[in-house]
């Protein structure tokens, strides 16, 4: 019985990364997305932490967006804190939309109330999108 289940161990190490991941294909990386917003809610959680904001959309009204990025582990790699981003911070994040059109998008960088810019700058390579703000 030991045995068998000894040999079960090896397997079970080799399959546990391919449920901890997940494909980028939602989101176009050709494209970058510029919202200047507040953050209503920051959540710093594995496997990856997310913002959403509040930004004027094209006719005026507040939408809310959602935004993906990376690992914690990977952010304070980063330079990032767990208090790094607060609810009611007025931002400027740059991000690849989702190809469906729906607003959200892949996390590239931030510039934080203080000026600070945290970010990925290898991958905001794509073609500015404008997206309408208020100040």
């Amino acid at each position: 019985m030991r045995r068998s289940w000894m040999a079960l161990v090896p397997l079970a190490i080799a399959l546990q990364p391919v449920g901890a991941h997940h494909s980028f294909a939602m989101f176009d990386q050709t494209r970058t997305v510029t919202l200047k917003g507040v953050v209503s809610d920051f959540q710093w959680t594995n496997p990856h932490a997310w913002i959403e904001i509040l930004a004027p959309g094209v006719n005026g009204a507040v939408v809310r967006w959602g935004v993906e990025l990376n690992s914690p582990n990977n952010l304070t790699r980063q330079g990032w804190k767990r208090t790094s981003v607060k609810p009611g911070d007025k931002v400027v994040i740059v991000i690849n939309p989702l190809r469906d059109g729906k607003n959200g998008g892949l996390f590239n960088k931030i510039t934080l109330p203080d000026g600070k810019v945290l970010g990925e700058p290898a991958l905001t390579t794509g073609k500015p999108i404008n997206v309408p703000t208020a100040g």
